[in-house]
């Protein structure tokens, strides 16, 4: 890679770059890895090389996809782009000596695209997907393909259409639905009187069927995600090929910092790691103290059960975090910035550091970045896996190479921070949203949310779930549309029985309260909190006394110690529960309970024994019937309840 010296040398540079025509992207995140992706993209890389094919393969990070792992998008001159699903080394072979060497899709593995049109192009249908979403009397999809394919062979199409059986279309409950190829046309409740229509009007003529036409697009929007599976995260070319560093270029070319804090003002954007702080107010605080140094941090040491939502981006566009970073440092007058990672992201840790890399070698980092004058370099602090450097000050105690525990606040980083100095810390979403801002605008990002809680906010989607995935949505979006709409629903079809957010500072959000809209302010109602971003479907199986169990036992064994209210607070909390779910309680220990809960969130030094509670104070509000039924029925309904938890854990693995 070249060395830039001028923001119009790297906008030159960017203006050379052409994108592949024709291409195969493997994804190469943990998650894919963990499924075998490794062994994907060779397969292919080989096969590809043996048949002398004008087609370039190379890794991605997460498309999110985590339930279709590994994931194998084909991008074909001329075609649509589509991914496969559940790609193993015998589809892997098929990919290559079916769709790219005969233009043949995989059955079974396709997945449909959600960019679903509502109109037709000018480009004939060249596919058929089709799949069953509907849970009445089982899966009809092969039923319904032999309808489509002996009504394609008595048809006048010439040629025939070949009708395929997809992996997933990203529509739910909805019956039959058809997607046509390249148009992305989507049909749903498509019943067999439907078939011929489609072929005659569709097909044929190139009318849409508006009663059968899926008309709502994706609630998905992907800004922080923007280029997770779309570039190589481990090649910056390739990143200034999709738009990286435009920000940058676009900031030192002509903006002042005042100006960059002020974008980021209109658009509202709050702190994802939480709290939902402003970030343009920090930045503002920080840079108004007066101080010889002052530094930056990406705050990544996510630790939340279940999350991954800093590991995916970091994995997967590594250098929009560090360019958000950048911005950030030049926003607020830092010359030195640190990544705080969590050494249990080996991936994550490698993809930073080669960023920070490549980026230095760039001249995108280091002295006189882009000529402009500004200089500013950056470091990777892996942290131990402690649960409470997550909380600012215990996180700059670690980077300073003390013991990781909080200290009381005021003063607090933007004042007096790493080594004293004045220190903005911004976790990895907030960071991977700021270049967007820039290059788009602050009232662009400002459009998406909700009036006090802008912009998009990513979810990973675990539990008991049919789609676990990573999704990106605007805030405002109700949670049953995440849980239903994008993942799918309940596994097995299950009835849901509450969703936890925020992980072990969380609580749980019973089921009629899935049409709440997420914000910031919504879920703070409820008992909850956004925290970054986790989100955990549980259905009539799961026992909400056993969930409380879990976090605070999480936050127990994860506190420092270092005050009593939490020290003592969550292990005599963990006690009551202990007692409660083996049918010893009393009805009394629920008033203990609370009262616990109430000192630890007045009187802990740090958010971790501010929120320990929320877990047991939203079951408690939600389900007081569960821990009256422990306490009622005695031993011999515990003893029942935990041959039931077994069981459904025995199924679930």
């Amino acid at each position: 890679m070249k060395k830039f010296t001028s923001c119009s040398d790297l906008a030159k540079y960017r203006t050379e770059q052409k994108l592949a025509v024709s291409e195969v992207r493997v994804g190469l995140d943990t998650g894919g890895l963990a499924a075998g992706a490794g062994e994907i993209l060779g397969i292919i890389k080989e096969g590809v090389a043996e048949a002398d094919l004008p087609v370039v393969v190379r890794r991605t990070g997460s498309l999110g996809l985590a339930y279709a792992d590994p994931v194998v998008v084909v991008k074909q001159e001329g075609g649509p782009e589509l991914m496969y699903g559940e790609v193993d080394s015998g589809v892997a072979q098929r990919i290559v000596s079916d769709h790219l060497g005969k233009g043949e899709l995989i059955q079974d593995h396709v997945i449909a695209t959600r960019n679903r049109a509502t109109e037709f192009d000018d480009r004939p249908t060249t596919a058929i997907l089709i799949k069953d979403t509907g849970v009445n009397g089982g899966d009809r999809s092969k039923f319904f393909q032999a309808s489509f394919e002996q009504e394609v062979e008595i048809s006048t199409l010439d040629p025939k259409v070949p009708i395929l059986r997809a992996l997933d279309m990203g529509i739910y409950d909805e019956g039959l639905c058809v997607q046509l190829l390249p148009s992305g046309v989507t049909y749903s409740n498509v019943l067999s009187p439907d078939i011929r229509r489609i072929i005659s009007e569709s097909l044929q003529n190139g009318r849409v069927i508006d009663e059968l036409l899926v008309k709502d697009p994706d609630p998905q929007v992907r800004i922080v995600l923007r280029r997770c599976g779309q570039v190589d995260p481990e090649n910056l070319g390739d990143v200034l090929a999709h738009g990286g560093y435009a920000a940058l270029e676009s900031v030192l070319s002509g903006m002042s910092p005042d100006d960059v804090i002020e974008e980021m003002k209109t658009a509202g954007l709050r702190g994802r790691g939480g709290a939902g702080f402003p970030t343009w107010r920090k930045w503002k605080l920080t840079r108004e103290v007066e101080a010889d140094q002052r530094y930056v941090i990406c705050n990544a040491d996510e630790g939340d059960p279940g999350a991954f939502m800093d590991r995916s981006v970091l994995e997967g566009d590594p250098h929009a975090v560090l360019e958000g970073l950048i911005l950030a440092a030049y926003s607020i007058g830092a010359s030195k910035g640190y990544f705080y990672i969590r050494a249990e992201y080996p991936l994550a840790v490698a993809r930073i550091r080669r960023a920070i890399q490549e980026a230095r070698v760039a001249g995108l980092l280091g002295d006189n970045i882009l000529g402009s004058g500004f200089s500013f370099d950056a470091k990777v602090r892996l942290g131990a896996g402690a649960f409470v450097c997550g909380e600012e000050t215990a996180l700059i105690a670690s980077i300073e190479g003390k013991r990781g525990s909080p200290s009381p606040r005021p003063p607090y980083p933007s004042v007096r921070g790493l080594w004293g100095k004045p220190t903005s810390i911004n976790n990895v979403e907030t960071l991977a949203a700021v270049s967007p801002i820039i290059e788009n605008g602050g009232e662009w990002y400002a459009g998406y949310g909700t009036e006090q809680s802008r912009g998009t906010k990513v979810f990973a989607v675990t539990g008991k779930v049919k789609n676990a995935q990573l999704v990106e949505i605007p805030m405002g979006v109700s949670i049953r549309t995440i849980v239903y709409d994008i993942c799918g629903g309940v596994l097995d079809d299950e009835d849901i029985k509450a969703v936890q957010t925020g992980g072990p500072s969380g609580g749980v959000i019973p089921e009629k309260h899935l049409d709440t809209e997420i914000s910031y302010e919504s879920l703070s109602e409820l008992g909850s909190i956004m925290g970054s971003g986790g989100m955990l479907v549980m259905d009539e199986y799961d026992s909400m006394v056993d969930v409380a169990r879990f976090y605070l036992k999480f936050s127990v064994e994860e506190s420092c110690g270092k005050c009593a209210p939490c020290r003592v607070g969550g292990y005599q909390m963990q006690q009551l529960l202990d007692k409660i779910f083996r049918g010893r309680g009393k009805v009394e220990d629920l008033g203990s309970l609370r009262k616990i809960c109430r000192a630890m969130q007045t009187a802990s030094l740090c958010g971790l024994g501010q929120t320990a509670p929320n877990p047991v104070l939203s079951t408690l509000r939600y389900f007081e019937d569960e821990y009256q039924a422990f306490i009622e029925g005695g031993s011999a309904y515990a003893r029942k309840m935990r041959k039931q938890l077994a069981e459904a854990g025995e199924q679930a693995g």
